[in-house]
């Protein structure tokens, strides 16, 4: 499988973007819908709080986690797990401006629990001033535009910074990733998003260390109810 994602990826300047990068077959998208159904295999047992996968006979619909540390957000929806060959694309998209995968991230998360019905605006997590000068875009942030013009929701891009300038999540232990994130992220333009249902959208979970963080200043500045929609959720914490 991983193997097949790296194939992928070296296809991705030839293919983008009038064929599947996966599969090779005409597509408006970066990924076709056949594929799209292919690898965004939903698992049928996630959290619905943290979207982490739940024990097939799980009696309840949370985590036991969530349920004794509820986390600022209220639901969150992953489109697939951190897995092959999705990790790479994500990879090719963050670190390579493979821009048009956003496009097809964006329709595959708005395929998910009728985003349009489930919030009032869109928010994606922002980047550090110094990250967004060095990689010259914000990935999340594409995806959730194509994901706004999908679900025909407005998409705030002027409500929250990211204050300070942080370690990438994925450099660092688990056990220090909270530490990291916090007091990350301010809000401006707080009247945007009083008593509004806020999706916030991020390319990937982890420990949700991140999304926690931001929901819990989006809700200090008045937002009322907040949804994560990400593409890949990792397996396991």
């Amino acid at each position: 499988m991983r193997h097949f994602g790296q194939i992928a990826l070296q296809m991705l300047d030839e293919l983008l973007p009038s064929a599947c990068i996966l599969c090779g077959g005409k597509s408006r998208d970066a990924l076709c819908a056949t594929c799209c159904t292919n690898y965004s295999h939903r698992h049928p047992a996630r959290c619905t709080c943290c979207a982490i996968r739940l024990p097939e006979f799980s009696h309840s619909p949370q985590c036991g986690n969530c349920l004794t540390h509820p986390p600022a957000f209220n639901l969150t929806f992953a489109a697939t797990d951190y897995a092959p060959p999705i990790d790479q694309l994500l990879q090719a998209l963050k670190f390579h401006a493979k821009l048009p995968l956003a496009k097809a991230f964006g329709r595959l998360l708005s395929e998910l629990a009728a985003p349009h019905q489930a919030g009032d605006l869109i928010i994606a997590v922002p980047l550090s001033l110094e990250r967004l000068a060095e990689r010259g875009f914000n990935q999340s942030l594409e995806i959730a535009r194509a994901l706004a013009q999908h679900c025909k929701l407005p998409l705030a891009s002027n409500v929250c910074l990211r204050v300070k300038h942080t370690q990438t999540q994925a450099s660092l232990p688990m056990h220090q990733r909270r530490v990291n994130m916090r007091n990350a992220f301010a809000v401006q333009n707080s009247h945007l998003i009083n008593g509004k249902r806020i999706l916030l959208v991020d390319d990937v979970m982890t420990t949700g260390h991140t999304l926690n963080e931001l929901a819990h200043c989006l809700k200090r500045h008045g937002a009322s109810h907040v949804t994560n929609f990400v593409v890949a959720r990792t397996p396991i914490r």
